[in-house]
């Protein structure tokens, strides 16, 4: 029997020698490394900037706050997601709106979502599961639609963009396209997590971007992410230990969350390995599709003329059966040395937003995604052995409870 761990990260030498050269620097929090992290992450999104932050939770939260998002505001989120997706709404005092999924479908259903919008939504959070891009033509042409809802509180950026602004959750998706464009110039402003789990890993931490946006300055949406995220403090310790005096300001009283060296040392490694990681993620891909393409089973659709995902996760629905038959499926692999996982429980499931007035009724078609999905292991560490012990291992479990 084998043993194939869900999703190992996927550490070379060279992430070992970057790191190592960090140390030797004796420069291990944030600096050089961190602005060439952030340079190479802008240059891959087609943006002007980006920002490296401790997680895509931070890039997120820090990025409603420079929007100027608060008490009163609603946000609208879908219920199909993890936590971190809502929870940042609530870390700035707004209102979240949780939208249903469409029918058999991981994306929010867009009839709603446009329902949902008034004068008080700020802020719309796709998310892009599984490292597939959402429907981004259709939720720009709803807040256009809407545009005349939207009332800019005193921020500048909310009065430039003059509409509902769309904040893409791209925990997943860092590296996919969608219509020729790339992850990180599709919504206005994108969000990516490099946690251990993800494609691309910097143990920790997470990157921001964002569109150009006429009448502001990207150079000082930059500046307001470096003061936010380190106390307000308007020169960090490294340009401090560069710099000809020590003398600083503190202009607000703001969070900590920026990214070290080292962290983004093992980035940039991560990074220049990146399209071999991803190809070889696609690759998998179409294996476990073809083994499967005979089973009563759903798929998500990873590439085609149209897009191609980051291949983060595979998903599985077993067509026509319920949460105890997933449930029996995830125990059976295990049991085989074959770890699973679940993507995602809705958030209305969980204790702290039954607390919060949701209720997993009013949320029927992300119920229905959840109950028997089921997430196999794919990663880049796994070897093609390995990869077909898990295809004996699902087509052997499915004929032992069908």
């Amino acid at each position: 029997m084998m043993n194939i761990p869900f999703s190992p990260p996927d550490i070379t030498q060279a992430e070992i020698d970057q790191v190592v050269e960090v140390l030797k620097t004796g420069w291990i929090t944030t600096g050089p490394k961190t602005k060439l992290f952030e340079q190479k992450i802008a240059k891959m999104c087609n943006t002007q900037k980006a920002v490296c932050l401790s997680s895509q939770t931070a890039c997120a939260e820090m990025t409603l706050r420079i929007l100027g998002v608060g008490p009163g505001d609603e946000v609208i989120v879908p219920s199909y997601t993890y936590t971190a997706s809502a929870s940042i709404i609530y870390h700035v005092g707004a209102t979240p709106i949780l939208i249903d999924c469409k029918k058999d479908s991981y994306e929010m259903d867009y009839d709603q979502m446009e329902k949902a919008i008034n004068e008080k939504t700020k802020v719309i959070i796709p998310v892009d599961l599984a490292g597939v891009v959402c429907d981004y033509d259709k939720i720009f042409e709803i807040v256009e639609r809407k545009r005349s809802l939207f009332r800019p509180s005193n921020n500048p950026i909310q009065f430039a963009i003059g509409r509902v602004i769309v904040m893409s959750d791209a925990a997943h998706a860092f590296g996919a396209q969608w219509h020729g464009k790339m992850c990180g110039e599709i919504a206005d402003f994108t969000n990516f997590s490099f946690h251990a789990v993800k494609n691309m890993t910097t143990a920790e931490g997470g990157a921001a971007t964002w569109r150009e946006i006429p009448g502001i300055d990207s150079n000082e949406i930059y500046k307001k992410f470096m003061l936010m995220t380190l106390h307000g403090q308007t020169k960090d310790a490294f340009a401090k230990n560069k710099g000809t005096s020590w003398e600083y300001d503190v202009v607000d009283t703001q969070y900590k969350c920026n990214m070290p060296d080292i962290l983004s040392a093992l980035g940039l490694a991560q990074l220049e390995r990146y399209p071999n990681m991803l190809s070889r993620r696609h690759l998998l891909i179409e294996k476990y599709n073809e083994a499967f393409k005979d089973l009563p089973v759903e798929v998500l659709n990873h590439c085609d003329s149209t897009h191609c995902s980051s291949a983060h996760l595979y998903f599985v629905r077993f067509t026509g059966k319920d949460a105890k038959f997933r449930n029996a499926f995830y125990d059976k692999m295990k049991e085989k040395g074959v770890m699973c996982n679940v993507h995602f429980k809705p958030l209305p499931m969980f204790t702290a937003y039954k607390a919060k007035g949701f209720d997993i009724k009013d949320f029927p078609n992300a119920y229905a995604q959840h109950a028997n999905q089921l997430t196999l292991p794919m990663n880049t560490v796994i070897t093609d052995e390995e990869a077909d012990y898990v295809i004996k291992c699902f087509i052997d479990t499915f004929n032992e409870l069908s």
